[in-house]
């Protein structure tokens, strides 16, 4: 199990550029599934995820032609159907998250597939019924394999039909409309999720054929189509990681220009880290980040405590509730931070509280952060990262903190955070990774 050792207080300044969108690669790589034809796809983050899906895919009977960095071209022409029943793929599946996203194509173009738990971050439950649902609409059946704690989905003919999603999951929504695009009929979601990743698998979609419509509302309408063939695609940046620099260059910034960050899909990000008092200047498609001595959080209008909480598209994503979080420990006045949408992800802030920071957790999903309005530095601590969003933030308070620290199951930043280290070393952090 590897480590970061990070020597605190080093002030960064330069200029970074956002990874790939980790959610939209691994919707996007999937997709390729749906067509025997080539599929291009560019911007592609060369992260842990990624890669082990693209292994699975490889596995499977896809043809992957790695063409440079985050270029990639998938050819699925000759699928092995019957390795998608082996107990060597169930157990793959079950260490990767992002393999619930093969089954909507595997069931529209071969009529069957194989699901069983996946894994991933270690958030609080992340139920599947939402997927479930979507393919019964369909026309799909489950079959519970007894011992081997698996579901064989199949349908001989997926039929369109009106649905109305229990929540509009992102990963579900994505699931079903590539469950559609070949259904017979026409197929109508309704509370669909529409962030900008789903917006980029259906503008794809239809470059390959399909007939969908709503796109970037949540009221989706599909016409199913016979066949889909090839396209090229290119993959926005990563709104996480955009975040993730914001939230870097508030704490230990000196001076930090985050280039090409697409501001019209980052949504409420940037405003989100504006409640907290930071200074972010817009020029192009750049953001600047001046240094921050002081900021200072926003009250409502009516002077009521500030309260952030996550919410889906177009509110802001849970994922960066715990970048946002680190950040807050050192801003003038408090703040309310309410995580919805998972039951699990404030369980961090335990190791904030033992680096000196003032929270109190009132419940496994608010928490109140006290600023120390940068009079009281953060101290260095020894931790683990539970999960990829959790890490970054404990990365971020390490960089910010006196004296040196640990992070230890790096691994877990490594899912979603491209040569982190490496690329944070050119602005000036000090971070060294140890086996």
């Amino acid at each position: 199990m590897a480590s970061f050792i990070i020597e605190g207080g080093h002030p960064l300044s330069g200029t970074i550029k956002p990874q790939g969108a980790k959610n939209e690669a691994l919707e996007v790589i999937c997709a390729s599934l749906l067509t025997a034809d080539e599929v291009a796809i560019s911007n592609i983050p060369e992260i842990l995820d990624v890669h082990n899906l693209i292994r699975l895919l490889s596995d499977i009977g896809v043809t992957v032609d790695h063409r440079g960095h985050g270029e990639y071209v998938f050819r699925a022409g000759d699928i092995n159907l019957d390795y998608l029943e082996s107990d060597e793929f169930v157990r793959k599946c079950a260490s990767l998250r992002g393999s619930v996203l093969m089954i909507g194509p595997l069931l529209a173009r071969f009529g069957k597939a194989v699901i069983t738990k996946p894994g991933g971050d270690k958030i609080g439950r992340r139920r599947l019924d939402t997927h479930f649902l979507g393919f019964r609409y369909l026309g799909a059946d489950f079959r519970h394999v007894s011992g081997r704690d698996v579901y064989e989905i199949g349908a001989e003919r997926l039929r369109g039909c009106y649905m109305l999603l229990d929540e509009a999951s992102v990963t579900g929504t994505a699931n079903i409309i590539m469950a559609a695009v070949m259904a017979e009929g026409t197929t109508t979601i309704y509370n669909a999720a529409c962030e900008p990743y789903i917006q980029q698998l259906c503008h794809m979609l239809n470059r390959m054929g399909a007939q969908i419509s709503g796109i970037g509302s949540n009221l989706l309408t599909i016409v199913g189509v016979t066949a889909l063939h090839g396209t090229a695609h290119h993959i926005l940046p990563d709104m996480i990681e955009v975040g993730s620099f914001i939230g870097m260059a508030a704490m230990v910034g000196d001076g930090i220009r985050i280039k090409d960050v697409s501001l019209r899909n980052l949504g409420i990000i940037p405003d989100a880290f504006r409640r907290l008092g930071v200074k972010i200047d817009v020029e192009g498609d750049d953001l600047i980040i001046p240094r921050q001595d002081h900021y200072q959080i926003d009250s409502f209008i009516d002077g009521t405590i500030m309260t952030l909480a996550d919410a889906p598209w177009p509110g802001l994503t849970p994922d960066l509730l715990s970048v946002l979080i680190v950040v807050a420990t050192q801003a003038r006045g408090s703040v309310l931070f309410h995580q919805k949408m998972f039951e699990s992800r404030l369980f961090f802030v335990d190791k904030l509280i033992d680096m000196g920071a003032q929270i109190i957790l009132c419940d496994p999903h608010r928490a109140v952060v006290v600023g120390h309005d940068r009079n009281i530095r953060l101290r260095a601590g020894r931790m683990a990262s539970p999960d990829i969003r959790a890490g970054i933030a404990l990365l971020i308070a390490a960089m910010s903190a006196e004296g040196t620290s640990r992070i230890e199951n790096i691994e877990q930043i490594d899912r979603g955070y491209e040569d982190i280290e490496a690329r944070l070393g050119q602005l000036g952090a000090r971070i060294r990774r140890e086996l």
